[in-house]
């Protein structure tokens, strides 16, 4: 064996194989060499093998990074075609790429939008395309990423499609509306591509039209499986609703429908698509949905893409393999093993040769039959495909004759059910029948008055409609039969010239004859009068002339034959002419005639259009007299309601009032310019009928938001403190009283053009004033601080129960060291309690932040966190103010108990704390569970919780009462060693010092009925303010304004003598009133958290009056 020399580094590289940078790098760089092969500006469509290879790169590395990494470089703005062809690289890359390429697009939906609008605004005719197709993928990025069940090649089961539908009608109806605008943006997409193919006068088989051509195919691969998907759900949705409320969803499906057949229709006929894709053929008509049993006869379109024959390129080695040297360098390629090993010894080969070439004559042994195999394979993959798709296409239809038949069978079932049903109950069920159908009667006869009027008013709308289209043909018929009427007054005076000139021509050419005539007759006179002196000069030779003689004569006969011949002739003429003349005045008093009836006729039309545009007149008047008369019983029916006793019960928010009153506000721009426009076509031109329906349209819109707002303001007052309540309702009657006026006004023909719809601008102003005054206050913090501010909440509150916890070990460590005895023992009894309390509150906590993160995480979708913070900005606001108050109430716990334990406080205070601790984790509690899944464990968990709390509370209020009464010393009162009149002194000072104990609880109760309702007035609740202290009656109700429901009224809770409840603990009984007023004042907080009201405020100065009230008390 030969040494081994110096290997070449080539030979060194192929050893070890290529590293994972090197695979990467050759990855990239086969990408970009494909993107910038298949999105270039040459107009011509794009390879699929350029496509391909970028389809295979997404899957090769899950996404598209690469390939927008790549995309987003290139130079779009500057070529329309480069534009058109990266949209159909786009297109084809959503549609069969990996799945995570539908999210990395969702990044760059700006980029796609700003291509389509710049070339929007362009007069480019790629560019228009352009914009079409953008918006498209657009349009099929925001559908996939919505329903995610659906991949990008809209390729799915009907098990799949029932499961995404769902139960609910809603979402099937949403699902359904989507779906017509994905097929409305691919159909306009293939309409655009077609109107340019026509301008263009292009053809399929040249470049520039298979350019523009190409993405139709992905269309059409979208548009067969959305329309199979929107006759599933129309079938379904018919199912569920009634067939008039899908009358819009069937008009706009036999668009689509019609428009997806023509499609279908123009591309099959182009050579184009004939050996790129297999069109399927749509029905003549759409599905009949009113029919369930059509479902059975609906045959969903296949779309059948055939193999494409493998193209001719260069074969890319993704595996070096020495291979046999080609015919042009034999000598170097077979000598560069000799040159690498060295020459074999003497002149037979080593084994290891015979090895490698043996091995190199089996790899292209093996490499020709791959190829065969290979294209064996593609050759049975596309028989099988086309055997799959027939099979597939059988048994639907299989599907579809057995689905009809069950339905049929169920049918039948179901009716002879019914008739089994009928026959049993028919005796049981007369007089319940007789009933039934009276009702029907009655509800038919009902029915059928307002099916009359409604037809009656269709009736005159369109007996409106067709009047005037009647008057304008009337009109043209008119003004045609004028242009007739001097069109044959042009041809008669054009005839009469005509014939004037031909007579005259005759006239010319007889008087010539004549003429002729007698100049030869004096010729011949003359001749004959030389004859006869020539006679007279030969009568010697009257033998001779004889003969001469009788041959004038005779030629003078003829002569005077020719003469009369002439004069007939002329006579005969003459005799034309009068007959022509006559014929000429005998058509000119024709002329005349049809001329005078023709102006009598026009005169009539004329007359009959004014009559016409009068009644026309009348009618708008009387369309818009009948509109204002409706308008007017709207109004009035809303002013009646602010007396309406039954009206009392109904309610409003502030927020709800100014937007009502923003919107009537907005409409009377409206009518003020339907109300010119009607003035200004009545002042017009006589020929121009008036327009009244601009000003009926803002007429019925502005009566019902008018009428609408004024309910609407009358319900707010109701929950109004009194004087904005009255300013309220005054308001709303002077927007009545102005609205009726205004009403009348345009009732009146007279009054109509003096009417002025502004004057109604005040009142709503002033109602959304008072609206805007009556909304609750709230700290002035952004919406995009909500977020970090109920972290920071919850997370301080979290903090200080912790700190409260560590004190009160703390504490009690201390009182070990302090006291003995019976005071040690009641210490470590109020604070054992008091730490139960607190771990039971903190427990409580955890758990209403994890409820709360289960809400967001739920709740947001696609926003962020702070997103969905800002959008409920009241939810929010009210998860702060609970915090705050039970941070506020555990340190305020700790304190007091701090106080008790060294003998500085008082145990009233203690007992005070743990009611607002019960309340204030109520409050919580309520807050959190306004936007919970009733379902959730967490809420569960955080109710359990919260009994929990109000257990321990109790334990602590019990504990506290139990200490109090062992430390406290009680006297004896042994009253033996007093006289009666000492005895009677002491009972005269007793009863004086429970008067003035009396005056002070009654003095304590109203301070703190006022500090609960400035409590209330900082909690946000509406209406508090104006209302009465528990402990006092309510006034008796003020004249001209309405009485507040019970539900705005605060809840009154009578005093009990001796709060004991037993069961559960001598101090319970005395927690129950403060728990119960929690209550109360959380129904208020949680329904102003349903009403987005807002919730924020600063419990703590507030509610640390109340508690020294209660301490007080």
């Amino acid at each position: 064996m030969n040494s081994i020399k110096n290997v070449p580094a080539r030979v060194l590289s192929r050893r070890p194989g290529h590293s994972l940078e090197a695979e990467r790098e050759q990855f990239d760089k086969t990408q970009a060499i494909s993107i910038s092969k298949a999105i270039n500006s040459q107009e011509a469509p794009v390879k699929e093998k350029h496509a391909r290879r970028i389809i295979l790169g997404t899957h090769h590395e899950k996404g598209a990074f690469t390939f927008w990494s790549y995309a987003i470089g290139l130079p779009l703005p500057s070529s329309s075609i480069l534009s058109w062809k990266f949209c159909h690289v786009l297109h084809k890359v959503l549609r069969d790429g990996h799945p995570n390429v539908l999210h990395d697009c969702q990044r760059y939906r700006s980029n796609i939008r700003e291509i389509g609008d710049l070339w929007g605004h362009l007069r480019d005719q790629y560019g228009h395309l352009v914009n079409i197709y953008t918006k498209l993928l657009l349009t099929k990025i925001s559908f996939h990423l919505k329903h995610p069940q659906f991949p990008a090649g809209l390729e799915v089961t009907d098990e799949v499609l029932e499961k995404a539908a769902g139960t609910d009608v809603n979402n099937i109806f949403q699902l359904t509306v989507e779906m017509f605008d994905y097929m409305d943006c691919e159909l306009k997409l293939s309409e655009s591509v077609f109107r340019q193919l026509n301008t263009a006068i292009a053809v399929s088989q040249m470049s520039s039209g298979q350019c523009r051509l190409a993405p139709l195919i992905q269309v059409i691969q979208d548009c067969s499986h959305l329309y199979h998907y929107t006759v599933k759900l129309m079938f379904k949705l018919h199912s569920c609703l009634p067939a008039d409320t899908l009358q819009g969803h069937r008009d706009r499906f036999h668009e689509q429908f019609h428009s997806l057949r023509n499609f279908f229709r123009r591309a099959s006929d182009m050579l184009y698509f004939k050996r790129l894709i297999q069109i399927p053929r749509l029905p003549e008509g759409p599905p009949n949905f009113l029919r369930a049993s059509a479902l059975a006869e609906h045959i969903k379109p296949v779309v059948v893409i055939p193999e494409e024959a493998p193209e001719e390129e260069e074969p890319e080695n993704l595996i070096e393999i020495s291979s046999g040297p080609p015919a042009g360098e034999p000598v170097v390629v077979a000598d560069l093993f000799d040159q690498t090993f060295g020459p074999p010894n003497g002149s037979m080969k080593d084994d290891r040769d015979l090895q490698i070439e043996n091995l190199k004559r089996e790899v292209e042994t093996l490499r020709a039959e791959l190829e065969k195999i290979k294209m064996e394979a593609q050759r049975y993959i596309s028989q099988l495909k086309g055997q799959v798709n027939s099979l597939e296409a059988e048994l639907e239809e299989q599907r579809k004759q057995k689905q009809k038949a069950l339905v049929d069978n169920e049918q039948l079932r179901h009716e002879l059910a019914q008739l089994k049903a009928l026959q049993l109950e028919g005796a049981r069920n007369q007089g319940l029948r007789e009933e039934a159908e009276r009702k029907a009667s009655a509800t038919e006869a009902r029915y059928s008055k307002l099916k009359e009027k409604h037809n009656e008013l269709i009736n005159t709308h369109a007996e409106l409609l067709r009047k005037n289209a009647d008057t304008a043909k009337q009109l043209t018929v008119t003004q045609q039969s004028q242009e007739e009427v001097a069109r044959v007054k042009e041809q008669l005076a054009f005839q009469m010239e005509q014939v004037k000139r031909e007579s005259e021509m005759k006239m010319e050419e007889q008087s010539d004859q004549l003429e002729k005539l007698k100049r030869e007759l004096v010729a011949k006179a003359g001749e004959l009068a030389h004859a006869q002196e020539a006679l007279s000069r030969t009568e010697q030779s009257g033998s001779e002339l004889s003969s001469r003689l009788d041959t004038l004569n005779a030629e003078k006969e003829a002569l005077s034959g020719a003469i009369r011949q002439r004069e007939a002739e002329l006579l005969a003429a003459q005799s034309l002419v009068r007959e022509k003349e006559e014929a000429l005045s005998q058509e000119q008093q024709r002329s005349a005639q049809e001329k005078g009836e023709l102006q009598g006729r026009l005169a009539e039309k004329e007359s009959q259009e004014q009559g016409l545009q009068q009644k026309l007149l009348d009618e708008q008047f009387a369309v818009l007299r009948g509109a204002a008369a409706e308008a007017e019983a709207i109004l009035q029916d809303a002013v009646s309601k602010l007396d309406d006793p039954l009206h009392l019960r109904c309610t409003s928010s502030p927020d709800y009032l100014v937007s009502r009153a923003q919107a009537a506000l907005d409409s009377v721009s409206g009518l003020e310019k339907g109300h010119t426009q009607y003035l200004a076509s009545s002042e017009a031109l006589a020929f121009v009928p008036a327009d009244a329906s601009a000003l009926v349209a803002a007429l019925t819109r502005f009566s019902h938001l008018a009428a609408d707002t004024i309910v609407n303001g009358g319900a707010t007052s109701h929950l109004a403190p009194t004087d904005p309540a009255d300013r309220l309702i005054d308001t709303c009657r002077e927007c009545g009283a102005r609205a009726l006026e205004l009403m009348g006004q345009l009732q009146d023909q007279t009054k109509l053009p003096r009417a002025q719809p502004s004057l109604m601008r005040a009142p709503l102003q002033g109602i959304l004033q008072l609206g805007q005054d009556l909304k609750p206050k709230s700290l002035d913090v952004r919406q995009e601080e909500l977020g970090a501010m109920v972290d920071k909440e919850m997370a301080a509150t979290s903090a200080a129960i912790e700190d409260a916890v560590r004190r009160i070990e703390d504490m009690m460590n201390q009182a070990r060291h302090e006291s003995s005895g019976v005071k040690l023992e009641v210490n470590e009894r109020i604070l054992n309690s008091c730490t139960d309390l607190m771990k039971a509150i903190r427990l409580l906590v955890m758990t209403s932040t994890s409820l709360q993160k289960e809400i967001v995480e739920s709740g947001r979708g696609a926003a962020t966190q702070q997103e969905f913070y800002a959008k409920n900005s009241r939810w929010t606001e009210g998860l702060i103010s609970a915090s705050k108050a039970v941070g506020w109430g555990a340190t305020q716990l700790v304190e007091s108990a701090d106080k008790v334990v060294l003998h500085m406080g008082k145990y009233e205070e203690l007992i005070v704390c743990s009611h607002e601790i019960a309340a204030s984790t109520a409050q919580l509690v309520a807050a959190s569970k306004v936007k919970a899944n009733k379902n959730s464990p967490h809420l569960s968990r955080l109710q359990e919780c919260s009994r929990t709390v109000n257990e321990r509370a109790a334990n602590v209020v019990a504990s506290t009462k139990s200490g109090q009464e062992q430390i406290e010393d009680r006297d004896t009162m042994d009253f033996s060693g007093l006289s009666l009149i000492k005895l009677k002194k002491q009972e005269m000072e007793t009863q004086v010092r429970v008067l003035e104990l009396e005056k002070t609880l009654e003095a304590e109760r109203v301070r703190l009925g006022e500090l609960r309702k400035q409590h209330y007035v900082l909690a946000g609740g509406m209406g508090t303010p104006g209302e009465e202290e528990p402990s006092r009656p309510s006034p008796a109700p003020r004249s001209g304004a309405t009485k507040k429901p019970p539900l705005a009224q605060k809840p009154s809770i009578a005093p009990r003598p001796d709060n004991q409840v037993p069961g559960i603990g001598a101090g319970l009984g005395r927690s129950l009133p403060a728990v119960e007023w929690g209550l109360h004042s959380l129904s208020g907080t949680y329904a102003s958290i349903s009403s987005t009201e807002p919730l924020i405020f600063d419990p703590c100065s507030s509610t640390r009056r109340m508690v020294s009230t209660q301490l007080n008390l």
